[in-house]
């Protein structure tokens, strides 16, 4: 064995350079690798097979409309469509910049959104946690199919609804204060009013939807766990706090980065089928705003600039709460 391997070191010794350096086959495009993963695919084809319509509604409908972001850089004229129109540069961003109205706009919008975040946010939480700790299965269930079936109606029905409870002349709530002799409140009416009843309606529609995320989070926590900490002499609170919220933090820190990525999501059905032109001053939003000029006047250069400039705000503070939930050691989104 001796002399054959001198041999073969003799000549890797006097081979020449360019063969030493021979590039090697990059395993990761080689052709098992490729067989590999076509293999892969054909053993799961069903399972990619069922994730194709979602594939293709996000690539059909958010995707493909990406292109008509150039309507914010284009002076738009029906006649030549997206294509052939003649580019403005950034003259329609600095036109709304310059509008009082889009500084209001934009103040209502982050308001709403802020109030939503800070009152319906941990709603949903302290809901699952209730609902977690009810031992009777029947009345489990009726209260979570009570919290969510608000969810399911639309806000044109939910509209009625509420007209019919709050309006200041034929409300049911102003009717019961005026047989204490109190006078009407107009909650939708009054901008003084407007923007609470607003919050206060979108919690009550959406919270059941949030518990569902924690009440399934909360179904992965091992029961020996709590029985532990019961012979230990945990209290109701005490297993809550350090047994419950850690198991289901990683899902609070999710929602929560999705929930401030879409900060400039005020709610655009809710607040077009209840505001009016008299509150315009403390509920007209960007999406309300980027509606009436956008389709009603026709100002499409216009309102997609200011759809634009929302998205890019949504998305730097998507990353950066994703980040700074990555640096503390959390799981983010990606």
């Amino acid at each position: 064995m001796f002399p054959v391997s001198s041999a073969i070191m003799r000549i890797r010794l006097y081979m020449p350079a360019a063969e030493k350096t021979m590039p090697q086959a990059d395993p990761e495009y080689s052709p098992t690798a490729v067989k590999r993963f076509l293999s892969y695919i054909n053993r799961h084809k069903y399972i990619y097979l069922m994730l194709l319509p979602g594939a293709a509604y996000y690539i059909i409908f958010h995707y493909l409309p990406m292109y008509g972001l150039t309507l914010a850089f284009k002076d738009f004229n029906l006649r030549k469509g997206i294509f052939f129109s003649e580019w403005a540069g950034l003259t329609h961003f600095r036109y709304i910049f310059g509008l009082d109205k889009f500084a209001q706009v934009f103040r209502n919008t982050v308001l709403i959104s802020l109030y939503r975040l800070i009152w319906g946010f941990p709603f949903p939480i302290i809901v699952a946690l209730l609902i977690n700790e009810v031992q009777r299965l029947r009345f489990k269930k009726f209260v979570q199919t009570s919290i969510y079936l608000p969810f399911f109606i639309s806000w044109v029905i939910l509209g009625g609804m509420m007209y019919r409870f709050l309006s200041i002349d034929q409300g049911l709530i102003n009717q019961v204060r005026a047989l204490f002799q109190l006078k009407p409140i107009g909650y939708l009416s009054d901008e003084k009013y407007f923007r609470s009843t607003l919050v206060v309606s979108m919690i009550w529609r959406q919270y059941g939807w949030g518990t569902i995320i924690y009440l399934a989070a909360l179904t992965t926590v091992d029961q020996n766990i709590y029985e532990a900490a019961i012979i230990d002499g945990c209290s109701r609170f005490q297993r809550i706090w350090h047994i419950t919220l850690p198991a289901i933090r990683s899902t609070i820190v999710i929602v929560l980065i999705l929930r401030i990525g879409s900060i400039m999501q005020a709610g655009f059905e809710q607040i077009f089928v209840l505001y009016h032109p008299g509150v315009y001053r403390s509920a007209d939003i960007i999406d309300t705003y980027v509606y009436r000029i956008g389709i009603q006047d026709g100002r499409f250069s216009i309102a997609t600039a200011v759809g634009m400039f929302k998205s890019v705000i949504n998305f730097i503070l998507l990353v950066s709460v994703n980040g700074i939930a990555r640096k503390w050691n959390q799981q983010g989104v990606y």
